[in-house]
């Protein structure tokens, strides 16, 4: 069980920080270029990720002073549902309002119709009898 710990500990230690590298945007990283990031990483199994994650980006609080979730709970800049959305709801709105016309339109089409079918049965019956 060892053994197999003292694999998967630093192999977790090198698709963290792997991941992390990917994501972070180039303006972020420090001393070196991100691709040399990537290679340092991946090379060096447990000397790369640490020196990645303590030398090789820009770890800073947010603006205003707290962690980043802090921050973002005040200033959310995108929806995370449509139903949050007071824009898509609004085109909700008048989606549905053109439906509604569409459905009116086709049910006084279809009591046109069925109007014309009474008016031809009624009118072809006594010939027929």
């Amino acid at each position: 069980m060892l053994r197999v710990l003292m694999f998967l500990v630093p192999l977790a230690l090198v698709i963290f920080a792997f991941i992390d590298c990917l994501n972070t945007p180039e303006d972020e990283v420090k001393h070196l270029p991100k691709i040399a990031w990537v290679f340092i990483i991946l090379l060096f199994w447990i000397v790369g990720p640490i020196v990645w994650l303590v030398a090789g980006k820009n770890r800073q609080l947010a603006a205003g002073g707290g962690t980043p979730s802090e921050w973002h709970r005040g200033h959310r800049a995108q929806y995370v549902a449509p139903d949050d959305n007071p824009e898509f709801l609004k085109s909700l709105a008048q989606e549905n309002k053109k439906d509604e016309q569409l459905l009116k339109n086709w049910e006084a089409d279809l009591r046109r119709r069925e109007e014309e079918l009474r008016r031809k049965e009624h009118g072809e019956e006594p010939k027929d009898g």
